[in-house]
């Protein structure tokens, strides 16, 4: 099954402290053109974004613009800013994932950055008849006992801006019960994530599944630059590529592969632990009174004091 990554407790106080370097995604995606020039091209299903906590569709212009250039028809959400996952964006979300539906003739493809992505969660679980696959991008799917482990300083600011209850309103919501069930959606979900994500650590960000339909895939990188991240917006496109029945899970091949293996150290698989070969088989069917077995008894054998006296004897 999919597994979800082993990490316990919130972000690293390293990868807290270096968000920042989302600046550098962003600056270094217009380099990434050629890589970015061989994603696969769409078939124009209805997509649509979902901007993360206090983000809007100006967050998701890169992937926007990236998507529309695959052929999808790429929507965002159209709500304004996310302050926070509240009955007035669950409602508008359902209806906006039934119209696009209703507009094109096709499932909807819906894709989340951060908080976003519960979003997309949500509104695949209310109308799943109405949804081709899930992306998430860096996003909290998955809920713990002990709650959320995302750093204080997220957590403060959703108690301020969102719920006097921060980041454990979502989860309690009676909308959202759903959510917390073990993800058992019949559509295609591709968590995609990073061991380095300041914001969400990777537990949160993952999910247990069945192989068949859920998928974890990590890439380098900030959770703040995730939506300009040139090898998590190669990723989508190829996830959205995948045939509406024939999906398979992600398999990297050819020179981006290549460069996906190097980029997350996954080039060169770990050579297994050497196994002790097996003792031959005419050393094992040696009885007890074989010559083999005799003679190493005699070797063995400690000598008396008469054969001692003896050898002494033919020394001398």
């Amino acid at each position: 099954m999919a597994i979800r990554v082993p990490h316990v407790g919130r972000p690293s106080l390293l990868s807290q402290l270096i968000e920042p370097r989302a600046l550098l995604e962003m600056a270094a995606l217009p380099w990434s053109l050629p890589l970015l020039g061989s994603a696969p091209r769409g078939d124009g299903h209805p997509v649509l974004l979902l901007p993360g906590f206090m983000a809007d569709e100006g967050t998701l212009i890169a992937l926007k613009l990236f998507l529309e250039n695959r052929g999808y028809e790429v929507q965002t959400w159209g709500f304004g800013r996310n302050v926070g996952f509240n009955n007035r964006y669950a409602t508008a979300l359902q209806q906006k994932i039934r119209y696009m539906h209703h507009k094109s003739g096709r499932k909807v493809s819906l894709v989340g950055w951060s908080l976003g992505g519960l979003f997309a969660m949500y509104g695949a679980h209310e109308v799943p008849e109405c949804v081709r696959s899930l992306i998430t991008l860096g996003s909290p799917v998955t809920f713990d006992p002990a709650g959320s482990q995302s750093p204080p300083l997220v957590k403060a600011l959703y108690r301020l801006i969102a719920h006097p209850m921060g980041t454990s309103a979502h989860v309690t919501h009676q909308r959202a019960k759903n959510l917390r069930r073990p993800k058992s959606l019949a559509v295609p979900i591709s968590c995609i994530y990073s061991l380095t994500d300041g914001v969400v650590p990777p537990q949160e960000a993952t999910i247990d599944g069945d192989p068949a339909r859920h998928e974890n895939i990590r890439v380098p990188g900030s959770h703040l630059g995730l939506g300009f991240n040139a090898l998590a917006l190669w990723i989508v496109a190829d996830r959205l590529a995948q045939p509406e029945d024939g999906w398979r899970p992600f398999e990297p091949s050819g020179l981006s592969g290549r460069l996906y293996r190097l980029t997350t150290s996954g080039g060169a698989p770990v050579a297994p632990a050497p196994v002790p070969s097996p003792a031959p088989s005419s050393a094992r069917a040696r009885g007890p009174d074989s010559p083999g077995s005799s003679r190493a008894r005699t070797a063995r054998r400690p000598r008396g004091p008469a054969s001692a006296r003896g050898t002494r004897s033919a020394r001398r």
